[in-house]
């Protein structure tokens, strides 16, 4: 069979919500703000795909640059590397 190549392969278990957890999100959680330099942990919230940031990137902790809509620019390091990864705040945690 031919191997899939979505946008979510390979997250059976990262992207898996227990039964009481699921339906729909706070709305407080949609809404949440963060300031630029605050420190965020990246917890992708499976329900939510808009603006859903790469699975390479849960669980790892930036900070926030600035806004680009109604999403935050969150700088990581991945690797070396220093990454921009723009997502919603329904996939961002305070961190500290």
């Amino acid at each position: 069979m031919k191997r899939s190549k979505g946008t979510r392969q390979g997250t059976r278990k990262i992207l898996r919500k227990e039964p009481s957890e699921r339906g729909l999100i706070p709305v407080n959680k949609a809404l949440q703000e963060f300031e630029e330099g605050e420190k965020v942990k990246i917890k992708i919230e499976p329900s939510v795909h808009k603006a859903q940031p790469h699975r390479r990137f849960h669980g790892n902790i930036g900070v926030v640059q600035g806004k680009q809509g109604d999403a935050f620019v969150v700088e990581v390091k991945d690797g070396g590397k220093t990454k921009k990864v723009i997502t919603r705040s329904e996939h961002l945690e305070e961190f500290e």
